[in-house]
């Protein structure tokens, strides 16, 4: 047998193992969506950048920096800049209404905020575009395993939806932050290893930089290509549109707040997240330049960061580097199997089909609804063609929808429900329209997925101004 996959079979083995230990802890409900609401600030911040760092921050930046250079490090920037408004701004704030109000998902404040019938709405998309995040970090587990151990996608799929099934259906939150504790210890030894011996095999930045001017004959292109701003002034203001509000508006991240046991923790656990984020960005950057250095023709510029791995580094190391991308594969995976769970069975389930349900039950259903998200992520997973396209959809789904409503409804009574559902579903519309009508372009230098989120903030302010709400909304004091 293949001795990567051995390794990689006897680090998914401890993950499980550690997960069904912590198991004992979940004694109902609460434990299993919000940990009892006691974690601190080492707890919360290890079980923040786990998710953080993941299929799209490693397999899928490693291929944008592999295309496009160093620009690539936009990407994660500016996840990172959501998640410093989620530290300061946005967390805070919706801890206190949750705290109060005993709330365990995000869909719990919006039928707060505004009513079932929204809650209803958003989780629904919640529920459609999480299963397509789940699916990118199927791939990008699968990507990992194909080149190095020589799986095949599904094979590679399976491994990765197998583990993180077993460890979060069995404790949820609680189980997977303790879990998230050793895989971002292992993520990072990982990397950090990785990036010296990419560098010393093409001759240290000297030599990246010579190589890619061997490699891109346009002197203008091999420019930009080492230029922060490389990638286009469109697609960086893209991806703050796009990524920034994702990071301080997603379900998942919400709900590992919730999980808080008091504001310190989440100022301090979140904003450490945050500043890791901004200093690990250039990270895969970095390896997916130095894998187009050595080799320019890749028939998939998702392969870059496999092909590092495997021929930059030693076996030793690369064992470590490929149980470092595993465990961000599979930690990014857990926190939307969380996403998914939550909004089917607190927010969808609970809410409209049985709102009798009993903690017990909730919990049942809960890892019932894990197994069956598990297998249809799967399905979408050996569907869909690359790993950023299936966030693009989710984050897309997410932004469009939910940062209005939740953004002005947070700091202000004046927006109204039908405020909130104008703006959703104009949003979404204007999206889906523009990316498939229009070929992804939007208004002047915004892309489609930007022109729906700055629609639903003009549309907000003009309801708060001249259609404020009547009904007493829930808000953070």
């Amino acid at each position: 047998m293949n001795p990567y996959l051995i390794a990689i079979i006897v680090y998914a083995c401890i993950l499980v193992a550690v997960g069904f230990i912590a198991t004992k802890g979940v004694k109902g409900a609460s434990d299993f969506f919000v940990a009892g609401r006691r974690l601190g600030p080492a707890l919360l911040f290890t079980t923040l950048i786990a998710p953080n760092i993941g299929a799209g921050s490693t397999v899928g930046v490693a291929g944008v920096g592999y295309k496009f250079g160093i620009s690539a490090w936009w990407w994660i920037a500016s996840s990172a800049v959501g998640s410093v408004i989620l530290a300061f701004i946005v967390g805070p704030a919706i801890w206190r209404v949750a705290k109060e109000y005993n709330l365990y998902t995000l869909g719990d404040y919006l039928d707060y905020r505004y009513n079932r019938n929204f809650r209803g709405f958003i989780s629904l998309m919640m529920a459609i575009g999480t299963l397509a995040i789940f699916a990118g970090q199927l791939m990008g587990i699968a990507w990992i395993l194909t080149a190095v151990a020589g799986t095949g996608k599904t094979a590679g799929i399976l491994v990765g939806s197998i583990v993180v099934i077993l460890y979060f259906g069995a404790g949820g939150l609680l189980a997977a932050t303790f879990v998230n504790s050793i895989q971002i210890v292992v993520k990072f030894v990982g990397f950090l290893l990785a990036v010296p011996f990419a560098l010393h095999y093409i001759g240290g930045w000297e030599g990246l930089t010579a190589l890619i001017g061997q490699n891109i004959a346009d002197a203008n292109k091999a420019e930009a290509y080492m230029s922060f701003d490389g990638i286009g002034i469109t697609m960086i203001i893209g991806y703050f549109l796009m990524l920034t509000p994702s990071f301080f508006i997603s379900p998942g991240l919400i709900g590992k707040v919730y999980g808080a046991r008091d504001v310190a923790t989440v100022r301090i656990g979140t904003a450490l997240n945050a500043l890791v984020q901004f200093a690990f960005a250039i990270v895969p950057v970095i390896l997916g330049m130095c894998a187009f250095a050595a080799f320019p023709n890749l028939s998939q510029s998702e392969l870059a960061l496999p092909i590092v791995m495997k021929e930059f580094m030693p076996f030793w190391a690369s064992a470590f580097a490929l149980a470092a991308i595993f465990s961000a594969e599979v930690s990014a995976a857990d926190a939307v199997l969380y996403m998914i769970t939550t909004s089917f069975t607190k927010d969808l389930y609970k809410t409209f089909i049985k709102p009798e349900t009993s903690d017990e039950e909730l919990l049942k259903m809960s890892r019932i609804v894990t197994v069956a998200a598990g297998i249809l992520g799967i399905s979408i997973a050996l569907l869909l063609p690359n790993i950023i396209t299936a966030l693009s959809i989710f984050y897309s789904l997410m932004s469009v929808s939910l940062t209005a409503p939740l953004l002005f409804g947070l700091f202000s009574r004046r927006p109204s429900t039908k405020a909130a559902f104008i703006c959703a579903i104009a949003g979404v519309l204007t999206t889906v329209v523009l990316q498939f009508g229009n070929d992804g372009k939007g208004i002047g230098i915004l892309n489609a997925q930007s022109t729906g989120i700055v629609l639903t903030i003009i549309i907000m302010v003009f309801m708060m101004v001249v259609f404020p709400a009547k009904e007493k909304g829930v808000m953070a004091k």
